[in-house]
This record gives structure tokens, sequence and C-alpha cells, in this order.
């Protein structure tokens, strides 16, 4: 391609993701503005499962740090693309445990542990290499057989069985609503889900368990961020919404 060209259309997808975030940024703070919270306590990452690490650098320019991804391979491609860029990479997708060891060198944190099998190999990778990973716990509030994550009830007692793993730096709590049309979001059904995140958090910080964080609260996608906000999400995976029109 002409190089000229692919300047101008560099500066057309910047204006266009300055743009898209530029709106989302207005309704979150329109979201806390409702609910008496300030802009400032939430933190947006970026998931860039869909697009190049030429567009990852553009957002970057544009003041985004934070993005995630689904797959230890295409986060492994694009951070070598992006190895000048002091990107905050996090995992959003399931994790195999015989992808551990290469996710610990990519994630800064992982947004979906539900196992004990996953956690034991988490821990004994990472105290391998000298580190604490941080991860958030999944959890299947909305109760969809084909969604990963635990059930609401199992989640304390998880987090007493693994608390004694010292390669292990659990910050708080992940989950998603199902999958709805953008233009119909059913939102009784969001608001029910994000509050029964949110007592359960809540909850656990009651049990004082040893090792056990809750200072995240990661829910709250393209579909219902709004609504998350409200419910005191203070960690939003906002994908589609960035790159429309790109």
């Amino acid at each position: 391609m002409n190089p000229l060209l692919t300047v101008k259309v560099e500066e057309q997808t910047k204006e266009i993701l300055r743009r898209n975030l530029n709106e989302i940024q207005s309704r979150i703070d329109a979201a806390c503005l409702r609910s008496g919270r300030s802009p400032e306590s939430i933190k947006l990452v970026l998931s860039t499962k869909y697009v190049d690490a030429g567009v990852i650098r553009l957002l970057y320019q544009l003041g985004i740090s934070d993005v995630g991804e689904n797959r230890v391979q295409d986060t492994q491609q694009k951070q070598e693309l992006l190895s000048d860029l002091p990107i905050r990479w996090h995992m959003f997708g399931h994790l195999q445990r015989n992808k551990v060891k290469k996710a610990l060198k990519l994630f800064e944190l992982m947004h979906s542990v539900d196992s004990v099998a996953l956690t034991e190999e988490i821990s004994e990778a990472s105290l391998g290499v000298g580190k604490r990973m941080k991860v958030l716990v999944e959890v299947n509030v909305s109760g969809e057989p084909q969604k990963y994550g635990l059930k609401p009830e199992e989640t304390i007692p998880f987090l007493e069985k693994i608390s004694p793993m010292q390669g292990l730096q659990v910050l708080g709590l992940m989950t998603m609503t199902p999958l709805m049309d953008i233009d119909n979001v059913d939102t009784k059904l969001c608001r029910g889900i994000f509050r029964g995140l949110k007592q359960l958090s809540e909850d656990i910080e009651k049990s004082h368990i040893e090792n056990i964080k809750m200072d995240y609260l990661s829910m709250g996608m393209t579909q219902d961020f709004e609504i998350a906000v409200e419910e005191g999400s203070n960690l939003l995976r906002i994908g589609s919404a960035v790159f429309r029109g790109i």
C-alpha cells in the first residue's frame, strides 16, 4: 500500500477509535453520576481479540494501556509486535492447564480462574519463576450450563481451599451476563446478575479469608456496561463498542 495512503487510513481509524472511546467514557460518566460513583474508580480494559497489533498501538496512543485477550498464542504474537509499549495484558478466556506456563509470561491479570486444578497449576508454575500471579475468580451467576465459572454457593468454599496457595494473588471476582441483542438488553436480568456478584464479594469480605482480596469486580461488556457500573463494577471488559465503524 502507498505509504501516504497507509498513514491516511491509520489517521481515519484513530479518529473513529477516539470518537468511540469518548462516547463510552461519556456513558460511564453518566452511569457514575446516576449511582453516586467516581469515574476514576472504573478501570477500562479493552477486549482486543478481534483486532490486530496495529489497532492496539493506536489505542495506546489514545491513552489505553490495559487490553484483554482470549488466546495465549494470539497474545504472544501481538506482544512481539508491541514489545516497545508498556501495555498491561489481561487474560479473559478460559485458560487450559497446559498453557499456564506460557500465560504466566504474558498476562498481568487472569480473569477466569474457576477450578482447584487450574489454581494449583498456576500457583506451582508461578512459584517456579518467583512470582505471584494475580487472578480473579469466575462465577457463573446466571447459571448458564454452557458457561465456565463456579456456582455462587461454591465460591467461598473454593476460596478457602485455594487461599494457602502462595503462587496466587486473588484480587476479586468476574462474571458475565447471557449474550443478548444489543438493542434489546434485559436490564432486569443483567442487574440481578451484577447485584448477585456484588453481594457475593461483600459476603467474601466478611468471611475474612486469608490471602483473598476483593479489589475488583470484573463485570460489564458492550451490551451492559452502564448497568454494571450502576451495580458496583470497577473493571469493564469492552470490545465491539470501541471498534464499531473501523
